[in-house]
C-alpha cells in the first residue's frame, strides 16, 4: 500500500513553490579572500554589520583552541583539515552573545524564540506512531522538500585545504539541505588523507569516543533547525522510533519510511517517496583511492534489506532490558575512552560493549550499532548512513536514551574526559565540521536546556528551578504596580503598629534578657553545587 495521496500532493505543492537560488550563505566564508584571511564573520542583514555587532548580537573574535593531548590512535599532526577545528580554515569567527546563535548571530539560540530571542521555548519530539495523519504528511513532505532544496545556509567542501592551494582556489559546491547533513556525517567520520602513503582509517570525530552522544545531539538539533528554516515552521520537530523489543522493522512500511520492493529485496517499494531518492557520499574506498572528498554527486538509490543482516554479529533488535541495563551504568565514560571501554554508558549505548554486562566486545554490535547493522544497506555504512531517513528516527531515540541517563545520574561536567581521548572527543574540542563552532561539553546538558524534550519523558520531568523562577518573574512583571502600592501601604501599617508597641513596652519593666544564638553558624565545606539536569 502506498503513501496517502495527500502526502504526494503536498510534496508536489511545496516543490512547486521552490525556486533555486545561488545566493548561498555563508558565501563570504567560501571565497578566496575569506580563506586567505582565515576569517568567517559574515554580515547579518538585520543591521548590516558583521555578526550583528551593531545590534549587540555578537562580534568577530579569534578562535581559541584548547590544546590537550589526545589518544594514540591518530599518531600524526598537521596532516588533516579537521585537526584543531576550525583553525585550518578560519582563525576568526562570530562569537554570539546572549540568546543569539548562527554563522552571523542572526538566529535564536536553541530553546529561545521571538524577535529578540528572549522567549523560552520547549518543543516536544513525538513517537512516529503517535503522529496524527496531518503530522505524518507534514514530516514526509518536509523531508522530500529538503532533499530537493538547495541549502541557503551552507555549501560543502569538495577538496582539502591543501587541494584548494591553501585557500587561493576555493573548492565548494551547492548541495540540498538533506544532503548537506549526509555530507557532514561523512566528513566527520571519513579517513584521513595522507597523500602518497594513502589514508589513515583509525580516526573518527563523531564515533568511538566520548563525543559520540554530544556530537549527534548537536547534529540532530542543527538538522532540525535547518528543516524548520527551509519550511518556515519553527514548531516542527523530528519524530523518534522506539525500537525496543521490536521483532521487525515496524517503520519499514509504505505509510511510513518505505516498504520492501516487490522484485528486489534490497530496494524500497515504488510506492514510497523515498524510492526515488539518490544517495551521496557512499563510495568511501573510491574517494580514498583517488585522494578526494565526496562532492555530493548522486550515487544510486537507497539500499535497505532489514532482518537479513549477519546474525552472528547482530542477532536481533535491542530489547528494553538491554536499554535499562545501559541506563544503570553510572559512568558516562571510562578509560581508554574509545570502543574498548568497559562499563561505559557511552560505549554500551553506542554498541561496542555488551548491553548485558557492559564489557567491550568488538565481535558484536549492540544497541545503536545493532539498529544500523540490522537495516543491512545504506544505514549499515557509517559514512553514508544518514542517506536513509530512518537515521533521523533512530538517532532521535538514541538521544532520548542519552537524555534519560543525564536525568537519572546528573553528572558533573568535569566527568566528561578533558584529555587523552580519540582526537576530536575531548571536553573542549570544537566539533567537526560545525560552523559556527560548538564544543562537546556544550551538549553534555539536559535537552530541556536546549529547548526540547521527548513525549514519553515529559511526564517524569519536573520543571527546572530556572523555569519556575522565570515564570514567577514574568508574573511579577505584569503586576508590579499593584505590588509596589501594596508594599507602600504595608510599610505605613507596619510603622504605625511599631510605634504603638514601643509605647506599650515602655510601661513594662524588663528584668531579664536571654540571648539566643542564631542557627546559621554551621560551616559547610566540600559541597559541590551544580545546575539541575
Amino acid at each position: 500500500m502506498g503513501p496517502p495521496q495527500d502526502v504526494v500532493l503536498l510534496s508536489l505543492c511545496l516543490l512547486s513553490l521552490y525556486r533555486v537560488s545561488l545566493q548561498q550563505f555563508p558565501r563570504a566564508c567560501t571565497s578566496a579572500d575569506a580563506l586567505r584571511k582565515k576569517e568567517c564573520c559574515p554580515v547579518w542583514d538585520g543591521d548590516g554589520s558583521r555578526c550583528g555587532e551593531l545590534s549587540g548580537r555578537g562580534s568577530c573574535e579569534d578562535v581559541i583552541v584548547i590544546s590537550v593531548p589526545h589518544g594514540t590512535r591518530f599518531p600524526f599532526s598537521g596532516v588533516d583539515d579537521r585537526e584543531n577545528w576550525p583553525r585550518v580554515f578560519y582563525n576568526r569567527t562570530c562569537r554570539c552573545d546572549s540568546n543569539f546563535m548562527g554563522v552571523h548571530c542572526g538566529e535564536c539560540r536553541f530553546g529561545f524564540g521571538g524577535a529578540s530571542c528572549a522567549e523560552p521555548r520547549v518543543s516536544i519530539r513525538k513517537n512516529i506512531f503517535d503522529l496524527t495523519p496531518a503530522e505524518k504528511n507534514q514530516f514526509f513532505a518536509y523531508l522530500n522538500l529538503a532533499k530537493y532544496t538547495i541549502s541557503q545556509t551552507y555549501q560543502i567542501a569538495t577538496g582539502t585545504y591543501a587541494q584548494m592551494n591553501n585557500g587561493s582556489n576555493p573548492m565548494f559546491r551547492d548541495v540540498s539541505v538533506y544532503d548537506l547533513f549526509v555530507w557532514m556525517h561523512y566528513y566527520t567520520s571519513r579517513d584521513a588523507l595522507l597523500g602518497e602513503p594513502g589514508v589513515w582509517p583509525d580516526i573518527d570525530f563523531a564515533h568511538e569516543g566520548p563525543g559520540f552522544l554530544t556530537w549527534h545531539r548537536a547534529y540532530i538539533l542543527l538538522w532540525e533547525n535547518e528543516l524548520r528554516k527551509t519550511v518556515n515552521n519553527y514548531n516542527f520537530t523530528i519524530p523518534y522510533w522506539d525500537w525496543r523489543d521490536s521483532e521487525t522493522c515496524t517503520v519499514c512500511i509504505d505509510e511510513l519510511m518505505g516498504g520492501r520492493h516487490y522484485a528486489n529485496p534490497n530496494l524500497l517499494s515504488l510506492a514510497s517517496i523515498f524510492s526515488t531518492w539518490q544517495v551521496v557520499c557512499t563510495k568511501l574506498e573510491d574517494y580514498n583511492r583517488r585522494g578526494v572528498l565526496c562532492d555530493g554527486s548522486p550515487e544510486g538509490p537507497i539500499l535497505r534489506n532489514p532482518g537479513n543482516q549477519d546474525r552472528n554479529r547482530t542477532p536481533k533488535l535491542p530489547s528494553s532490558l538491554e536499554v535499562e541495563f545501559c541506563l544503570s551504568l553510572t559512568e558516562y565514560e571510562t578509560p581508554p575512552f574509545d570502543k574498548f571501554a568497559n562499563y561505559s554508558f557511552r560505549n554500551t549505548l553506542e554498541g561496542f560493549a555488551n548491553p548485558n554486562d557492559g564489557i567491550a566486545n568488538a565481535s558484536q554490535s549492540g544497541l545503536h550499532n545493532a539498529l544500523h547493522i540490522y537495516m543491512n544497506g545504506s544505514m549499515s555504512q557509517v559514512g553514508g548512513s544518514a542517506n536513509d531517513p530512518i537515521f533521523l528516527l533512530h538517532h532521535a531515540f538514541i538521544d532520548s536514551i542519552y537524555e534519560q541517563w543525564l536525568r537519572r545520574h546528573q553528572p558533573l561536567q568535569m566527568t566528561f574526559p578533558a584529555a587523552n581521548t580519540p582526537i576530536g572527543h575531548s571536553r573542549d574540542y570544537y566539533m567537526v565540521p560545525f560552523i559556527p563552532a560548538y564544543r562537546n561539553i556544550e551538549f553534555f546538558v539536559s535537552a530541556r536546556e536546549l529547548g526540547y524534550d521527548y513525549e514519553y519523558l515529559v511526564q517524569s520531568v519536573p520543571p527546572s528551578i530556572s523555569e519556575i523562577v522565570s515564570f514567577y518573574l514574568q508574573e511579577a512583571w505584569h503586576i508590579w504596580p499593584w505590588l509596589l502600592s501594596a508594599g507602600v501601604v504595608g510599610c505605613l501599617v507596619t510603622a504605625l503598629t511599631s510605634c504603638i508597641l514601643i509605647q506599650s513596652c515602655k510601661k513594662k519593666e524588663i528584668s531579664t534578657f536571654e540571648e539566643r544564638q542564631p542557627l546559621l553558624n554551621e560551616e559547610y565545606q566540600g559541597v559541590t553545587y551544580q545546575t539541575s539536569i
